[in-house]
């Protein structure tokens, strides 16, 4: 009989799974010390479970020629506890700020697996003063055969009530740079995310992975007030800017600005080392709530080798323009600048066209070869990009897939034109076919639909493509406002992004075309997408925009539901909800928005 490493091995070679005695590997739980000059370097890859060959994916493979959505079968799952409550926050030294915290950490703690192993989060709410329920998404994962382990409440579970504890089990079939966050109302926006690492086959050489850099806007502002805010149809309110731009949670604040008396005082810069000469991987994450971010490192090249979960061709840049929820890989080589051991990091929040903010420009420091700790830049930003309202990721033609993939026919075409409205409460929503969303938390979707229940009401914004194989969808953006729009369960096939309307042929890279789970939608713009009904469940497709998704710009893609086996779905989850059911019954649930 062959050994679990020989089935391993066998079975990536014929690009088929095989079956290992588990193995649970205690997570290590990473502290988010990145940004700091203790942060430690990531692996190649988590050295506990290797095949033939070294690599947790058995021989050395090519990416060029094995897909990245067929993952091995490794056997090991990572089990991580992570405990969600109120704490207060001053990543920029403002003092005033209560947020949402992980094991009492922001941003919260690194997930890392190996491609192929199971991933096991346990999620206790200790969420108090007020009460909130709360739900993990894992962004970029696609959840084959775990559906209900998306993490989105009214959807593939009910919310985690007050006291309760859920468990999530999911393979990480993808490989890549991610992150996890609350889809419950605003919560990411209050601090509730933390990245999320998978190892996989590389296909480019460096020396180092300095792993997470992550980019957010941060509101002084607790989320639950902003989202009253932007609900409203006062326009000085709904603006909202941002008061800050933080990298890896840190950025002083400018506390000349405080006029109210609330304390503010001394924060960091985070702060990295590098030497000259050698190369490093940097995975870059908007992990924001509303702000588009520009990324640069003054007088330096960055060469992107992926975008989102997906390998590309590397090209060679100065800025990297990403929407929330986006991500992109680079490699940097660093130079010295005129004989200085100093260059600053950079990450620029867009203007007064693509999203307001107080203070836009968010620095880290950089240290080259030996400087002292304490050494300050002085180093001078590339030019800002222009601020021409257009608010678009780069060029199509840019961003080719390293493992390639033919566009298939599509099986059907469909419109959603995107709007805004002024309901009957005066509140400012956004519509998607003219439907605002409106979530149910008692009543998954998932759940009503392996009952057979597809019968929804209208503000479920549910679209069910039935025997389809693969959905074009073809989006007008009839709104002032940018769209970061990122979709569950799948990648979805770019074929057109501008400001004119598309002529219904033009595809970009017709061979190959773009990747990726998150992609900008211009103000007044259109978008094509495409993607393959291949993972039966239900789907959210939305503007990753915080403030935008409780306004209600969100529809959900229903795929082949009767495929799933409705024995499958574990017991926790009915338990979830009877918790969840059992506290809505005694509290008063608060859902002024859309409550995704």
């Amino acid at each position: 009989m062959k050994s679990c490493a020989a089935l391993v091995a066998y079975a990536l070679a014929t690009l088929a799974s095989a079956t290992c005695p588990p193995r649970v590997q205690r997570a290590q739980n990473r502290t988010f010390s990145y940004g700091t000059l203790k942060a430690e370097t990531l692996p190649k890859f988590l050295k506990d479970n290797p095949l033939p060959g070294g690599t947790p994916w058995g021989a050395d493979i090519d990416p060029k020629t094995v897909n990245p959505r067929v993952p091995p079968n490794t056997g090991v799952t990572r089990n991580y506890d992570f405990t969600i409550s109120r704490g207060a926050l001053a990543p920029d030294g403002y003092y005033k700020k209560s947020g949402i915290l992980i094991n009492g950490q922001f941003p919260g703690p690194t997930i890392e697996a190996n491609w192929g192993d199971m991933i096991e989060v346990r999620v206790t709410n200790n969420i108090t003063s007020p009460d909130e329920g709360t739900a993990l998404h894992w962004h970029g994962l696609f959840q084959n055969g775990t559906a209900w382990y998306d993490g989105v409440p009214s959807v593939s579970q009910c919310p985690i009530a007050p006291g309760a504890s859920f468990t999530y089990k999911f393979q990480a079939g993808v490989f890549g740079s991610s992150w996890y966050h609350s889809h419950y109302s605003a919560q990411a926006a209050g601090g509730l995310f933390g990245p999320l690492i998978v190892y996989g086959p590389s296909h480019v050489e460096y020396d180092e992975d300095i792993g997470p850099v992550m980019l957010a806007d941060w509101f002084h502002k607790d989320y639950f007030a902003i989202v009253k805010n932007v609900m409203s149809n006062n326009s000085s309110l709904w603006a909202n800017p941002s008061d800050n731009t933080l990298i890896n949670g840190r950025m002083p604040y400018n506390c000349s600005q405080v006029t109210d008396g609330t304390p503010c005082g001394d924060a960091p810069f985070a702060k990295f080392r590098f030497e000259t000469g050698k190369t490093y991987k940097l995975r870059l994450i908007n992990a924001g709530a509303a702000g588009m971010q520009y990324f640069s490192i003054d007088g330096q090249t960055l060469q992107i080798v992926a975008n989102d979960l997906t390998d590309i061709q590397p090209y060679n840049t100065t800025i990297v323009t990403l929407g929330v929820g986006q991500r992109s890989d680079v490699l940097f080589t660093p130079k010295a600048i005129n004989g200085t051991k100093s260059i600053w990091m950079r990450t620029l929040q867009s203007g007064k066209f693509c999203q307001r903010a107080s203070n836009p420009a968010g620095r880290a420091v950089i240290l080259l070869d030996g400087a002292p700790d304490d050494t300050i830049p002085k180093t001078v930003a590339y030019p800002a990009p222009v601020d021409d309202g257009t608010c678009k990721n780069d060029p199509l033609e840019l961003s080719v897939p390293y493992y390639e993939e033919s566009l298939p026919e599509p099986s059907t075409t469909f419109q959603i034109t995107v709007n805004t409205i002024v309901n009957a409460s005066g509140n400012q929503l956004y519509t998607m076919n003219g439907s605002p969303f409106m979530a149910n938390y008692n009543n998954p979707l998932l759940g009503l639909a392996y009952q057979k229940n597809v019968s929804y009401p209208t503000q479920w914004n549910t679209y069910n493509f039935g025997s389809n194989s693969s959905v074009r969808i073809v989006i007008w953006n009839n709104s002032s406002g940018p769209h970061p729009m990122h979709i569950h369960g799948h990648d979805m096939y770019l074929l057109y992004d501008g400001t004119e309307r598309w002529d219904g042929t033009t595809i970009v890279n017709p061979l190959n075309p773009v990747r990726r789970d998150t992609h900008n939608l211009r103000p007044k713009g259109w978008m094509v997408m495409q993607y393959n009904l291949d993972n039966p469940g239900v789907w959210p497709f939305h503007c990753h925009i915080a403030w935008h998704l409780s306004m209600g710009m969100y529809v959900n893609l229903m795929e082949s539901p009767e495929k799933i086996d409705a024995a499958a779905i574990p017991e926790v989850l009915r338990e979830t909800c009877d918790a969840w059911n059992e506290y809505s019954k005694s509290h008063v649930v608060e859902q002024i928005d859309s409550g995704v």
